[in-house]
């Protein structure tokens, strides 16, 4: 039988390669290549769709996360609350900026920061909340920015998985002070290479950003801060301008693929399936389920032909990149259970409706199979 990969980006690029191509030609036909009129464009194309008056493209979404507390002057003796449960590029981040990532456990039905946790992790020298959407279904922003406010802290989204994900009709990368969006080629808004941007509604803050990320400089050699070189280049913001129009419909093909899952999987013992709360669209970025055994139904996934992943196997607390903090395991149980028992099954715009029916019927085998096994040990 075929194999059918974890994610499979040529159909994608097949069905946009007239588009994508005219792109690239406008692009080489300019003579213009760094900070032009594609990124500018695509930066009020971005933030209209985000619900927010500025954009500013650079190089990465690690690199938007560490601008914004740069921007912000969060840096060393501070603390930023992140989430236990994340990708370590939220960690290195702030790590980056030279401040202190503090860990707070997830919601274990959504995976997110739990906000009912955070105000036990504020200090004095807490500056920021750093929420991050995992998997493309939003955290809960109220009352993380209603604890944002009532302790004068900045609230910074990383938005990098959840591209037009909605919380309560609100658009991801409008909901905070402001979001580090990645375009890494994999994403439901993503690039043919490294890309990010930030969005905002402070326009300080944006001017500050595009300095920053221009080598600290708003005229040519004359540099005001020490800065970096993180800029969107015109070729990848044009290509993104091509993809932006087709994102909401990717995102509706992606939820019903979900839903088929949703529905396929339901009610199996020892397999949990996402949780959706009621104020939240999620844009299913990546299908995240969790069992016990998660390492042999990977391999038995594996054997049908069929590719999965971890999100993520080792947490960053565990990770030798973080030792100095002296965090064991058991610090934090909830994040350590998620990642011991999580997998990714296929989910894009291009999967084919049977395909999905495959991934659910060797899901259903294994976990049936599972069962049957224990209920004789029993």
């Amino acid at each position: 039988m075929k194999s059918l990969p974890y994610l499979e980006l040529k159909p994608q690029h097949q069905d946009l390669r007239a588009e994508l191509n005219q792109a690239f030609n406008d692009v080489l036909d300019s003579g213009w290549f760094i900070q032009g009129k594609q990124l500018e464009a695509f930066e009020a194309e971005y933030a209209t769709y985000c619900g927010s008056q500025y954009c500013v493209g650079v190089g990465n979404g690690m690199d938007a996360l560490h601008l914004i507390l740069r921007a912000y002057g969060i840096g060393e003796g501070d603390e930023v609350i992140v989430p236990s449960n994340t990708y370590i590029a939220s960690w290195l981040a702030v790590s980056y900026a030279g401040a202190t990532p503090v860990a707070v456990e997830p919601d274990l039905a959504t995976y997110n920061i739990d906000p009912a946790k955070i105000a036990a992790a504020i200090t004095p020298k807490t500056k920021a909340i750093m929420v991050v959407h995992l998997y493309g279904q939003l955290a809960d922003m109220d009352p993380i920015i209603a604890i944002a406010r009532e302790h004068g802290l900045k609230v910074i989204e990383d938005a990098a998985q959840s591209h037009g994900a909605t919380y309560k009709g609100r658009v991801s990368g409008g909901l905070g002070d402001a979001a580090a969006h990645s375009f890494y080629p994999g994403k439901n808004l993503g690039a043919l290479g490294d890309a990010g941007g930030v969005t905002t509604n402070d326009a300080e803050l944006a001017k500050q950003l595009k300095v920053l990320r221009n080598y600290g400089s708003q005229i040519k050699y004359h540099n005001e801060v020490k800065g970096y070189n993180s800029r969107l280049d015109e070729l990848q913001a044009a290509l993104l301008r091509v993809k932006l129009h087709r994102l909401d419909g990717w995102n509706v093909q992606r939820r019903a693929l979900a839903q088929q899952y949703q529905e396929g999987l339901k009610d199996l013992p020892g397999l949990v399936i996402p949780f959706v709360p009621e104020w939240s669209e999620p844009v299913w970025h990546i299908y995240a389920v969790r069992h016990a055994k998660r390492d042999a139904l990977q391999k038995h996934l594996q054997d049908a032909g069929i590719g999965s992943l971890v999100h993520y196997p080792i947490p960053p607390h565990l990770q030798p990149a973080y030792a100095e903090l002296q965090l064991r395991v058991g610090s934090f149980p909830l994040s350590e259970q998620i990642h011991a028992e999580e997998l990714s099954l296929p989910l894009d715009p291009y999967l084919a409706p049977e395909d999905v029916s495959r991934v659910i019927a060797a899901v259903r085998d294994f976990v049936l199979q599972a069962e049957s096994a224990t209920s004789v040990t029993r």
